[in-house]
C-alpha cells in the first residue's frame, strides 16, 4: 500500500500536469547564479542595510564571501573578502597589506567597487585593525585614506561619474554615541580628494545608501545637531540632511528627535525615517520608537503613512518617486511589504498566508522584489511583486536549483536580482552561517539554452502546501502573528537602518 505522503505527492503531480501552461507563462523566468564563496561556507552583502546597488545592468555584482582561512580570534568564523561576480565568477578582491577582512558595499554601471578594507595599523579607540575606505577600479584597488587624523572610514557606494561616498573618523578623540571610535563625517571623493561634507552642529554624522542616485553633487543621510542625549531616546538629536551642490541642508522631522534619510534619488528627492511627536513608543531607546517614513521634496516635507499601525520603513527610492518599505497593520497585528505613490499608500501582501514582508527595492520598470515570513519565521522566501501580483521567486527558477531563495534586495531595470539563498543543508536560523548570494538573470538575457522549461510549479506546490514533509518540525501556519513578533520584527527593522549605527 502506497503511503500517505506517496498519494500526496502523486496527486500534486497530476494536478501540476493538468494546470494550463499559460499559468507558467505569465511571468518571467530566470537563470539562477549561485554566487557560492571564496572557500569558506558563506557568502553575504554588505552590513549597511537596503538600499545598496549590489548589482549593474551588465550582471556584475558585489559582496563579501567567506575564505578557507579561519579566523583565530573568532569561534567559527573564518576571513572573508570583498568579491566581483562576472558571468557567475567570482573574483576575490583581497584586503590593504596587512589586513583579514574587506567588504564591497556597492557596484557602479562601469563595474567599480566601493567597500573597505581593514589595514596593518591597530586602532586602539575600537582594539581592533583601522578600516580603511576602498575603490576597487577595473583590477586596482585604491586606498582613499581618512579625513584629518581619523583612523577609520569606509566608502558606501559610488557613483557613475566616479564619486565615491562614504564617512570616516576625523580625528582619534573617543566618540561616546558610534561604534567608532571617534567622530566620523561624510565624504566625497573624486580623482584623489576627499571633501569633508560636515555635520548639522554635533559631533557626528553619516550618509545613507545610494539606491539609483548617481548624482556628484547630491548626498543624503543623518546627523546630530547636538550632543546631549534626549530622556526619550536616550541619545542626541538626529536629524536628516541632503548635502547638495555644497551645501548641508537640514530636515526636519516629523516631530520626533531621531530621523534620518535613507536615500536620494537623482531628482534630489530624499527618502527616509523618523520618529512622531513626542518620540512615542521610544521608552529609552531607539529601536522601539513609533516611526513613519518621509519623503523630502526641495522644501516640502511629507509624512508617508502606514498600514494603520504604528511603524513603517522606507528601504528605496526611484526616480519616478516610488518608494517601498514595509508597515505594520491596524493593532501592529502583521507587517506587510508597502508601496508609496503619488501620496497614495499600497499593501503589497504577503506570499500565501505569511504574517511578514518586506519590499527592498524597486526598479523604473515598476518590478519590486523583497522577502516574506511565515507567522513563525520558521520559512522565508525571496518575493518578487509584479502587476500586483505577489510572486514566490523560487517558482520562477528550475525546481532542481541549488538553492531556495529567501531574500531579493536590488533589482536591475533589465530585470537582473540579487538576493541571499540557502543551499538544501543550511536552515533558516544558520543563515548566516551557510547561505550564498545568488543572481537571477531573465532568460530573455541569460538565453534559452541557460534556463531549463521547467517552470517549477510542482516545486511550488510542494513548497507551499507541504512544507512539513522537508521541514518536519514546521507546524501548519495560521494566519495570525504570534504576540509581540511585530514589535521584535520591528526592532530588527530599526537596526537595520540608519538607527543601527547609534
Amino acid at each position: 500500500m502506497k503511503s500517505s505522503t506517496s498519494i500526496l505527492i502523486t496527486a500534486m503531480v497530476l494536478t501540476a500536469l493538468a494546470l494550463p501552461a499559460q499559468l507558467g507563462a505569465q511571468h518571467t523566468r530566470y537563470q539562477l547564479v549561485d554566487l557560492g564563496t571564496l572557500g569558506g561556507p558563506a557568502s553575504y552583502r554588505s552590513g549597511f542595510g537596503d538600499g545598496e546597488t549590489i548589482v549593474n545592468e551588465r550582471g556584475f555584482a558585489t559582496g563579501i564571501a567567506d575564505t578557507s582561512i579561519p579566523d583565530p580570534n573568532c569561534s567559527g568564523c573564518f576571513y572573508s573578502h570583498a568579491f566581483q561576480s562576472k558571468n557567475g565568477v567570482l573574483s576575490d578582491l583581497g584586503t590593504f597589506p596587512g589586513g583579514h577582512y574587506s567588504y564591497g558595499n556597492a557596484i557602479n554601471a562601469s563595474g567599480w567597487i566601493a567597500g573597505s578594507s581593514d589595514t596593518a595599523q591597530f586602532d586602539p579607540l575600537t582594539g581592533s585593525l583601522a578600516a580603511h575606505a576602498a575603490l576597487w577600479k577595473n583590477s586596482e584597488m585604491i586606498d582613499l585614506g581618512t579625513l584629518g587624523t581619523g583612523l577609520e572610514s569606509a566608502t558606501v557606494y559610488v557613483t557613475n561619474g566616479g564619486e565615491a561616498v562614504g564617512y570616516s573618523t576625523v580625528d582619534t578623540v573617543p566618540d561616546p554615541f558610534l561604534y567608532l571610535g571617534a567622530s566620523p563625517h561624510p565624504f566625497i571623493w573624486k580623482n584623489g580628494a576627499m571633501r569633508d561634507l560636515g555635520t548639522l552642529g554635533g559631533p557626528d554624522a553619516m550618509p545613507t545608501n545610494g539606491c539609483d542616485e548617481q548624482r556628484g553633487d547630491l548626498v543624503a543621510g543623518w546627523s546630530l545637531t547636538n550632543s546631549t542625549p534626549n530622556t526619550t531616546t536616550g541619545f542626541p538629536t538626529q536629524h536628516a540632511f541632503v548635502w547638495e551642490n555644497g551645501t548641508m541642508v537640514d530636515i526636519p522631522t516629523l516631530g520626533g528627535t531621531l530621523a534620518g534619510a535613507q536615500c536620494a534619488n537623482n531628482r534630489g528627492q530624499v527618502v527616509g525615517q523618523s520618529n512622531l511627536i513626542g518620540d512615542s513608543g521610544c521608552n529609552g531607546s531607539t529601536t522601539s520608537c513609533d516611526q513613519h517614513p518621509f519623503l523630502w521634496d526641495h522644501g516640502a516635507l511629507v509624512d508617508l503613512g502606514a498600514l494603520g499601525g504604528s511603524y513603517s520603513v522606507a528601504t528605496w527610492l526611484n526616480d519616478a518617486g516610488e518608494a517601498v518599505g514595509g508597515s505594520s497593520t491596524a493593532g501592529d497585528e502583521l507587517f506587510h511589504a508597502t508601496l508609496w505613490k503619488d501620496g497614495a499608500i499600497t499593501d503589497l501582501g504577503a506570499l500565501g498566508d505569511d504574517c511578514y514582508s518586506l519590499a527592498q527595492a524597486v526598479n523604473s520598470q515598476h518590478e519590486i522584489v523583497g522577502r516574506s515570513f511565515s507567522c513563525d519565521f520558521s520559512l522565508l522566501r525571496a518575493a518578487l511583486w509584479e502587476k500586483g501580483t505577489a510572486i514566490d521567486l523560487n517558482t520562477l527558477i528550475p525546481a532542481n536549483s541549488s538553492l531556495r531563495l529567501v531574500e531579493a534586495v536590488d533589482i536591475t531595470d533589465r530585470g537582473e536580482i540579487y538576493g541571499r539563498g540557502l543551499p538544501q543543508d543550511c536552515g533558516e536560523l544558520d543563515e548566516d552561517q551557510c547561505g550564498h548570494d545568488f543572481v537571477l538573470i531573465p532568460c530573455e538575457i541569460a538565453g534559452t539554452q541557460n534556463c531549463q522549461d521547467n517552470i517549477g510549479i510542482l516545486s511550488a506546490i510542494v513548497q507551499n502546501n507541504v512544507v512539513s514533509i522537508h521541514r518536519r518540525t514546521t507546524a501548519p501556519q495560521t494566519r495570525s502573528a504570534r504576540k509581540g513578533s511585530v514589535p521584535a520584527w520591528r526592532r530588527r527593522l530599526a537596526a537595520r537602518q540608519f538607527g543601527s549605527w547609534n
